[in-house]
């Protein structure tokens, strides 16, 4: 046996890339997203192993069982879980639970060509002991991620000087009304809310904030038309990609009322650069009390 002395505390251990589908009812409809769960649980130093099988057979049985009882939200499913893994691990004294989901909205340029796009849902729970004796303490996180484009303002100005020289019987005025061209990045942003118990935020409102803020979402069927104006769009509005981090902040800032301020927000947005051998990113993490208050100003 391996001595307990000099043995590490460790904060945690389980499993991960846990594939189910898990079954959701919204007021609208029932979704079944497949979901990647990674859970885990701390280890102290008196035990030489954590019970990994216990945290696979609860999994099969909390997401199994949404088949027949469809869970409120991808968080709320988080947080049954992180609580039920404390009451499997007794030594422990905190879970967590982090969840990726495959998600589908009906989207499109026009309603003919609306099809179902793919977007990320990210689900997150994790439970503490206040105590030998005393209640489990749980915190939950609900997020998403969406793929849109951005054009880079820069070279659509260098760009448009370029071209005011090269063609110098076009008038500037005409110069700087028309949608200049430059170069596009395919833009990810991901917005992610620590909410208190209690609270609640629609996913498809999370992904409709995200993609206001790019220069344009994009899709999976477009015809020659529809890419024009999903171009000129994009070009019409054109971010560097501090521009997408700060819109969508002030839009968080503004767009979830019911939301108290004590709610934390983390966002991330990366350009996949289209003429750079690297990506840009940029990233912030605030209450929502800050947000309001900076955005006030």
């Amino acid at each position: 046996m391996e001595p307990t002395a000099g043995r590490f505390e460790l904060h945690k251990v389980g499993v991960s890339g846990i594939r189910k589908p898990l079954t959701v009812r919204r007021s609208d409809r029932v979704v079944t997203l497949t979901t990647d769960f990674e859970v885990a649980v701390d280890l102290p130093s008196t035990r030489k192993g954590s019970d990994l099988s216990r945290n696979a057979i609860l999994l099969a049985e909390i997401v199994d069982e949404t088949v027949v009882r469809p869970v409120p939200s991808l968080e709320a499913a988080c947080v049954a879980i992180a609580r039920a893994l404390l009451e499997r691990h007794p030594y422990a004294q905190t879970a967590s639970v982090d969840a990726r989901a495959e998600y589908f909205l009906r989207r499109g340029i026009v309603e003919e060509r609306k099809s179902f796009e793919d977007y990320t849902l990210l689900g997150a729970a994790r439970s503490q002991r206040t105590g030998s004796t005393g209640p489990v303490a749980v915190t939950q996180s609900i997020g998403a991620e969406a793929v849109g484009m951005t054009a880079c303002p820069c070279a659509m100005e260098t760009a448009r000087d370029a071209l005011a020289q090269e063609f110098p019987q076009l008038r500037d005025e005409a110069l700087q009304a028309l949608p200049m061209i430059t170069h596009n990045q395919r833009n990810r942003t991901r917005l992610v809310f620590d909410l208190p118990e209690g609270a609640e935020v629609e996913a498809d409102e999370l992904i409709e904030t995200i993609e206001a803020s790019q220069s344009s979402p994009t899709y999976a069927i477009l015809k020659r038309g529809d890419e024009a104006q999903m171009v000129i769009r994009a070009h019409r509005h054109p971010k560097f990609v501090e521009d997408v981090l700060r819109d969508l902040l002030r839009r968080v800032a503004s767009e979830y009322p019911k939301l108290p301020d004590s709610t934390y927000v983390r966002a991330r947005t990366v350009s996949e650069e289209s003429i750079h051998k690297y990506n840009v990113v940029a990233e912030h993490q605030a209450s929502l009390g800050e947000l309001r208050q900076t955005s006030a100003v």
